[in-house]
């Protein structure tokens, strides 16, 4: 019996039915905040330069569970001088079962740091207004965006690596 595109159609949406998602715990894993220039950075002008860093990572707690955790780090500054440096690591936990392997690891890319970043973005707001700066209001992410970038530069380099090996004898 051949396998006819409504068959492959039908066993994946099985798949899809089947498989189940949840958000377990979110925590904060890590959390850093400095200001080099203190108090002296309040008398300045307030003319910031906001630089975003964002990562994630993920891992296997058993079969069904992952961590995954995204760091946000935020330098702000003033001309040359650090107004303030925000690192935040916010974890979760979440049970993913049923999925293909390359699913799971595309929602643990995608999915789990969309659910992460806006509790993420809300401590580090209040990071900042505690240390007595403006309110800071961070943007939001487009992670599935950052995953096919990540994922096509990969790519590339294998292509490359494997070109400088048929290349190189």
């Amino acid at each position: 019996m051949t396998d006819t595109p409504e068959k492959n159609q039908t066993a994946t949406n099985i798949e899809k039915k089947n498989g189940q998602f949840s958000l377990q715990k979110i925590f904060v894993k890590d959390i850093s905040f400095e200001t080099p220039h203190s108090p002296e950075i309040f008398t300045e002008e307030w003319a910031p330069a906001v630089n975003m860093q964002i990562s994630n990572e993920a891992s296997s707690l058993n079969e069904d569970l992952h961590e995954v955790v995204l760091a946000v780090t935020v330098t702000v500054t003033l001309g040359e001088k650090t107004a303030y440096l925000v690192e935040v690591h916010m974890g979760g936990i979440f049970y993913i079962k049923g999925f293909p392997q390359n699913v799971v690891e595309r929602m643990a890319a995608t999915v789990c740091p969309n659910i992460l970043f806006p509790f993420a973005r809300e401590v580090v707001s209040d990071l900042v207004t505690r240390g007595g700066f403006p309110q800071l209001l961070l943007a939001p992410v487009n992670f599935e965006a950052l995953y096919e970038r990540q994922r096509k530069q990969s790519e590339r380099k294998e292509l490359e690596g494997s070109a400088e090996s048929e290349t190189k004898h």
